[in-house]
């Protein structure tokens, strides 16, 4: 019983870190983030009811979750004269005029590249 004690306060005090909820700054440039930006990307036009495509103008915060696979970005997008099934949406030239919207977004996007499966966990947009 006495060994197990310390045994116990142990796992105790290695619990908190293992199990934190802690994001941490990530490389824009890494292979895994950048694929989950495409998909957060791709979910957002999904799930949009307008026909146009947007892009991603820029990327603002990038950061991966301690001990996980849980990126979280924040993404500001814009309104394409494509649509959203047309291919090649990144050189597609942004409306201008009355169609021109940009969109500010923050996704967190869960990674599990040993089995090529990607999930949207958060997602919230504000137009400009």
């Amino acid at each position: 019983m006495l060994l197990k004690v310390p045994l116990l306060l142990g796992l105790i005090a290695l619990g908190p870190p293992v199990c934190s909820s802690k994001f941490v700054d990530e490389s824009k440039n890494t292979q895994l983030f950048a694929i989950g930006v495409e998909f957060a990307m791709f979910q957002f036009n999904q799930a949009q009811e307008d026909e146009y495509a947007y892009k991603l103008l820029w990327v603002g915060r990038s950061q991966r979750k301690l001990f996980s696979w849980n990126y979280l970005m924040d993404l500001n997008m814009g309104r394409t004269v494509c649509k959203k099934h047309d291919e090649d949406i990144d050189n597609c030239p942004l409306q201008e005029g009355p169609g021109m919207k940009e969109v500010n977004c923050t996704f967190i996007v869960d990674a599990r590249p040993w089995i090529s499966q990607f999930t949207l966990l958060d997602s919230t947009c504000l137009q400009t």
